[in-house]
C-alpha cells in the first residue's frame, strides 16, 4: 500500500513547487490635504492620518499643504507626530500659488521629505503670527524676547534634525524671511520641486526616508479624509465658532434673567460659557475685547430702565462692535474674526436687547393684568340697590355681590375700589 502512494506524493510536491506565487499587493501612499489655518483639529487629523497610513503599510504619507499659519501648540503637536511616525511623512506645498507661512514653515521643515510645487512660497514664521502677539510697550518686551528665542531654537532643532539650512530657518523666525520654491531648493530648505502629485511620486521613488527606500513610481494614492467629528471640531474651534458660543452664552443667560423659570436658556447659556472658556485656553482671546462686550451688555440692560432716550443703547452698540473687533486680534493668521461676522452680530445683538429683552424685563414691573386684581378701577352697573348691607352689580358680563358705603340705586354706574373675597367694594360715579 505504501509503495502505491509514493508516486502520488512526489507528483503533488512537484506541482506545488511549480505553482506560481501570489502577486504582491501594489504599493500605495496615503494622502491628506490641509488648506487653511493650523489648529487643534488639524493636529488631530494629522496624527490620525499617520496612524492610518502605518496600519495600511503605506510607502509614505503625503500632506498637501497650503496655510497662512496657525497656533504654536498645534504646530508642536504636529511636529512631534512627525518625529514619532512609523511611516515617512512628505509635506508637499501645493498647488501653484500656495504658501507655507508661519506654522507651515515648521511643519514643512519637520517632514522626512519637504517638497513644493512651482510658484509657491515658504517663510515668514515670526512668533507674533502664532497668536503670541499683543505685547505692550515695556512689561511684555521680555515675554516677546523669550518667545522669539524659543521659536528660533525650536525651528533650529527641526532644521538640524532634518539636515536642512539652519541659518535660513532661524532667519524665517527672527527676520520673517520668505522665499520661493526654486530658491528654497537651492538653499537646502526643501528636498525637491514637483509639478503635481503624480510627478511627486515619480521623484520620490528610490529615495530613502524613515529608514526605508520608497517605491512610489506606480503606487496607488489612497485619500484619508477628515472624519465627521474632525470636521465639526475644525468648524467650532475657530474664532467664528467661539464668537457664536459667546453670543449664545449672552442670549441664554440674559434670556433666563428676563424670564425667570424658563430654565432652558440658562442651561444653554451656562454650557456655552464653559465651552468658550475651555476653547480660549488654546485660541488667544483679548481680555479688553471681552470686557467691552460685557460693558455693551450692561449698557443694553441699564437702558431698559434708565430714561436715556437710547443714548446707552448707542454706546452699547459701539462697545460691542469694538469689543468684537478686538476679541481675536492676537490670534494667528487665519484665525481673525472678519467684519462679515462682526457687523451682523452687532445688529442682531442690539435688536435682541432692544426689542426682546427690554420688553421681557419691563413686563416684570408692569401691574398685574390677570386674575381678580385686574377688576380694581373697572366700571360697574348696579343691578339692585347696593349699600353697606349688600347688593348686586354687573361687570364684564358677570353678576357680582357688592357693597358700597354710599348707596347706589339700580341702573346707576359705580367703580370697583377693592375686593373682599368674592364681594366687590364699589363707590358711585357720575
Amino acid at each position: 500500500m505504501l509503495k502505491r502512494w509514493i508516486p502520488l506524493a512526489i507528483a503533488g510536491s512537484v506541482v506545488g513547487m511549480a505553482a506560481p506565487e501570489p502577486a504582491p499587493e501594489p504599493a500605495q501612499v496615503g494622502l491628506i490635504r490641509i488648506n487653511g489655518a493650523i489648529g487643534p483639529a488639524t493636529a488631530n487629523y494629522v496624527a490620525r492620518a499617520i496612524d492610518a497610513a502605518a496600519e495600511q503599510h503605506d510607502q509614505c504619507l503625503i500632506i498637501e499643504l497650503d496655510t497662512p499659519g496657525g497656533l504654536l501648540e498645534s504646530t508642536k503637536d504636529i511636529v512631534q507626530a512627525f518625529y514619532a511616525s512609523k511611516v515617512p511623512v512628505v509635506v508637499y506645498v501645493s498647488p501653484s500659488g500656495a504658501s507655507a507661512g508661519s506654522a507651515g514653515v515648521f511643519i514643512t521643515l519637520a517632514a522626512d521629505i519637504a517638497a513644493m510645487a512651482p510658484n509657491t512660497i515658504i517663510g515668514a514664521a515670526h512668533p507674533v503670527a502664532f497668536g503670541i502677539g499683543g505685547w505692550g510697550d515695556s512689561t511684555n518686551k521680555v515675554m516677546k524676547q523669550k518667545m522669539e528665542n524659543y521659536t528660533s531654537s525650536f525651528i533650529e532643532s527641526i532644521a538640524d534634525k532634518r539636515h536642512r539650512n539652519v541659518e535660513w530657518a532661524k532667519s524665517a523666525v527672527l527676520q520673517s524671511v520668505a522665499t520661493t520654491a526654486q530658491k528654497a531648493l537651492k538653499a537646502n530648505v526643501i528636498d525637491l520641486i514637483a509639478d503635481d502629485v503624480p510627478d511627486l511620486l515619480k521623484k520620490l521613488d528610490g529615495r530613502t526616508a524613515g529608514g526605508r527606500t520608497l517605491q512610489t513610481a506606480s503606487a496607488k494614492i489612497v485619500d484619508i479624509p477628515m472624519s465627521a467629528g474632525e470636521r465639526v471640531y475644525q468648524l467650532i474651534w475657530r474664532p467664528e465658532g467661539m464668537f457664536v458660543l459667546l453670543l449664545v452664552a449672552v442670549y441664554g443667560i440674559i434670556g433666563e434673567l428676563s424670564s425667570p423659570g424658563a430654565i432652558l436658556p440658562g442651561v444653554v447659556g451656562a454650557i456655552a460659557v464653559i465651552l468658550f472658556l475651555f476653547m480660549s485656553a488654546t485660541l488667544p482671546v483679548n481680555v479688553a475685547g471681552l470686557a467691552l462686550v460685557g460693558l455693551a451688555i450692561a449698557l443694553f440692560v441699564i437702558d431698559v430702565f434708565a430714561p436715556t432716550h437710547g443714548v446707552l443703547t448707542a454706546g452699547g452698540v459701539v462697545s460691542f462692535f469694538l469689543g468684537a473687533l478686538m476679541l481675536f486680534n492676537r490670534a494667528a493668521p487665519g484665525f481673525a474674526l472678519s467684519l462679515a461676522w462682526i457687523i451682523p452680530a452687532t445688529v442682531i445683538t442690539a435688536a435682541f436687547f432692544i426689542f426682546m429683552v427690554g420688553k421681557g424685563i419691563r413686563a416684570q414691573f408692569k401691574p398685574v393684568r390677570a386674575g381678580t386684581e385686574t377688576m380694581i378701577g373697572k366700571r360697574v352697573i348696579a343691578l339692585s340697590r347696593t349699600d353697606s348691607r349688600g347688593g348686586e352689580v354687573f361687570i364684564e358680563g358677570e353678576r357680582w355681590n357688592a357693597v358700597s358705603e354710599t348707596p347706589i340705586e339700580p341702573g346707576q354706574p359705580g367703580e370697583v375700589t377693592s375686593l373682599n373675597g368674592l364681594t366687590l367694594n364699589v363707590k358711585p360715579t357720575t
